[in-house]
C-alpha cells in the first residue's frame, strides 16, 4: 500500500512510502481508506510536540473507510461496511478511569495516527470496538471531519455547560465551524475570535451564524458565559478569562497548547473555571454522530490527494484553510 509516514531521518517531515498491506488481528478490521481529514493534532505529532510517537508512524485519525477483511473474532462490521476511525484507538476497559466511564483518560490508551498507524494511507487496521457506524447523510469526505473536529468540538461544547448562552470560539477552524452549527441549533449565540486581520475567517464565522466575529486580541461586544479555545495558544487563556462573565467557563479543547502566561487571580475569581478536554469517549462519538444529521451539520471541506499530505499540513500550520482539508487516496 501507499502511505505518507513520519520521516525518522528528518524531524517535522513526512515521506511517501510503499509498505506491505497490513492484516487484521483478533478483533480488528482492515479498511480501505476512502478519506482522512487533516487535524491540528497531526501537526503536533509531525512537529514533535507530542512525545514518543510510534517510529515512522502513519498520521491521520479522522478516517472514513470500508471494511475489506475482518480478523478472528471480529463480528461488528462485515466486508463492505463503511465505518469511521477516530483518535481513540484503544482503551483497556478495566482501569479505574474506564470503570467510571472515563476511557478517554485510560492510562493504557493508544491513539490512531500517533501510537497506531493512521489514515494517511490506502489501508488501515483498527480495533472494531473503537470504530463508528457513520450516518448515511454524509459522503466520505464530508464525514471525515466529524470524527475529531466534530467529536472534540462536541465534548468541549458539553463542558461549556448547558446554561451557557453566549459562547466565544477562539480559533475558527475545522472544529469551530462544526460546533458553531450545533450551538446555533441549540439556541446559543456564537462569538468568533480569529487571528487579527483574518477577515476571511471572520466572514466564514458570520456565514455560519456567529452574531459577532472579530480579532482575538480585542474584547467582544458582550460578556461571555463560556469560551472554547481551539487555537493552541496559551496566551489566549487569560484573554478568555477576561472575556467571560462571573461563573464563566474557559474550555481548552486542544491536546497541546503553548505555555499559559501568569495572570492575576482577579480574572479567575468569581467562580470562573479553566478546564481542558482530553481525547474523547465512544459515547461522545455515538451521541454526536446521531445528532449531526438532525442539525444538520454541514462540513466545509477541500479535498487533496494523499501525496499532498505535507502541503496540507503546511497550509494548516499557516492558517490557510477554510473548514477542513481531507486527503483522498
Amino acid at each position: 500500500m501507499r502511505c505518507m509516514a513520519l520521516d525518522p531521518a528528518t524531524p517535522g517531515r513526512l515521506r511517501a512510502e510503499t509498505r506491505p498491506d497490513p492484516r487484521p488481528g483478533p478483533g480488528q478490521v482492515l479498511l480501505r481508506v476512502c478519506a482522512c481529514a487533516v487535524c491540528r493534532t497531526d501537526l503536533h505529532v509531525v512537529d514533535g510536540e507530542l512525545p514518543d510517537p510510534k517510529p515512522g508512524v502513519i498520521p491521520g485519525h479522522e478516517i472514513v473507510g470500508r471494511v475489506v477483511e475482518v480478523g478472528p473474532g471480529a463480528t461488528r462490521f462485515g466486508p463492505g461496511t463503511r465505518v469511521g476511525v477516530p483518535w481513540l484507538g484503544f482503551a483497556c476497559g478495566v482501569c479505574r478511569y474506564c470503570a467510571r466511564g472515563q476511557e478517554n483518560l485510560c492510562e493504557s490508551a493508544r491513539f490512531t495516527g500517533y501510537q497506531l498507524d493512521g489514515g494517511y494511507a490506502e489501508l488501515v487496521v483498527a480495533d472494531e470496538r473503537f470504530c463508528f457506524a457513520l450516518p448515511n447523510a454524509y459522503g466520505d469526505t464530508e464525514a471525515a471531519p466529524l470524527l475529531c473536529a466534530g467529536l472534540i468540538g462536541y465534548r468541549a461544547l458539553r463542558m461549556a455547560g448547558e446554561g451557557a448562552r453566549r459562547i466565544g470560539l477562539y480559533g475558527f477552524g475545522a472544529a469551530a465551524h462544526i460546533i458553531a452549527q450545533v450551538a446555533r441549533w441549540e439556541g446559543r449565540e456564537i462569538y468568533a475570535f480569529t487571528r487579527p486581520g483574518d477577515a476571511a475567517a471572520q466572514e466564514f464565522a458570520r456565514s455560519l451564524g456567529a452574531v459577532w466575529a472579530g480579532p482575538s486580541d480585542a474584547p467582544g461586544p458582550e460578556p461571555l458565559d463560556a469560551a472554547i479555545l481551539f487555537a493552541p495558544v496559551g496566551a489566549l487563556v487569560p484573554v478568555a478569562l477576561r472575556a467571560v462573565d462571573r461563573g464563566g467557563i474557559v474550555v481548552c479543547a486542544g491536546i497541546h497548547m503553548s505555555d499559559i502566561p501568569s495572570f492575576p487571580y482577579e480574572i479567575l475569581w468569581h467562580e470562573r473555571v479553566v478546564r481542558s478536554v482530553a481525547n474523547l469517549t465512544r459515547r461522545d462519538g455515538e451521541e454526536f454522530l446521531a445528532l449531526a444529521p438532525k442539525v444538520p451539520v454541514r462540513t466545509t471541506v477541500e479535498t487533496l490527494p494523499l501525496g499532498q499530505a505535507e502541503q496540507a499540513l503546511t497550509r494548516l500550520r499557516a492558517g490557510q484553510v477554510e473548514g477542513a482539508l481531507v486527503l483522498v487516496p
